[in-house]
């Protein structure tokens, strides 16, 4: 089992809940949204039977919500997908299901409805612009050598290839406090690099877009 995943498993599981909490979306330095999120047992009891990732990200400035759950199975492969999106013009709720060699993408709003079926592979993440917690994903895949993957924008249906990588313990800040945490390196693609750090135990810390200006802190617990 990948490293990130593994220590994270080693957490007792509260109630199915093996890690939860909140990150601070910044633009620059200006607070733009906040995110929560909860890493569960698929199965309360097992954690070998898979799990479920819940995130709800919320932007102040546009008023939308974003709502995903994500099915991983227990070999940390994507299983299924729901999202749901509301607080704009229409509510959006998109399925995504994986098959031998393929990726289905079902959404639905009001009066139109469509699927499309992309090309698709073991390796397939599915990832978000507004959302940061999907990127937890990556991290678990992540070596000391470099991994190709292919991540999907459910919202448009692009894909694209991706390297992920473990760069080991290196000094950065959380909060604006001094912090040594695991990085891993996300390049390629359309969001450019991202910056993911994670604590000894495997929990998502912090998430940086530099291209986008944009990063996520998890706020003490």
């Amino acid at each position: 089992m990948i490293v990130a995943l593994a220590l994270l498993l080693q957490a007792a599981a509260a109630g199915g809940v093996i890690d939860q909490g909140t990150l601070v979306i910044r633009a620059d330095t200006q607070e733009v949204g906040r995110e929560t999120f909860r890493v569960l047992e698929r199965r309360v009891g097992d954690s070998t039977s898979g799990w479920l990732l819940q995130a709800s990200a919320r932007w102040t400035g546009t008023g939308r919500v974003f709502e995903p759950v994500i099915e991983i199975g227990r070999d940390s492969m994507l299983q299924a997908l729901a999202l749901k999106v509301s607080g704009g013009p229409a509510q959006l709720q998109i399925s995504g299901l994986p098959s031998r060699n393929r990726f289905t993408l079902r959404s639905v709003s009001p009066g139109v409805e469509r699927a499309r079926e992309l090309p698709g592979d073991r390796a397939l993440l599915v990832v978000d612009d507004s959302m940061f917690t999907l990127w937890l994903l990556a991290a678990w895949r992540a070596r000391a050598t470099p991994e190709s993957l292919t991540i999907v924008f459910p919202r448009s249906a692009l894909r694209a290839r991706v390297q992920v990588q473990d760069l080991g313990t290196e000094p950065t800040t959380l909060n604006r406090d001094q912090a040594t945490l695991r990085h891993v390196l996300i390049t390629g693609g359309a969001p450019g690099h991202v910056h993911l750090w994670l604590d000894h135990d495997g929990k998502l810390m912090k998430v940086e877009i530099p291209e986008r200006k944009l990063t996520a802190e998890r706020l003490p617990s």
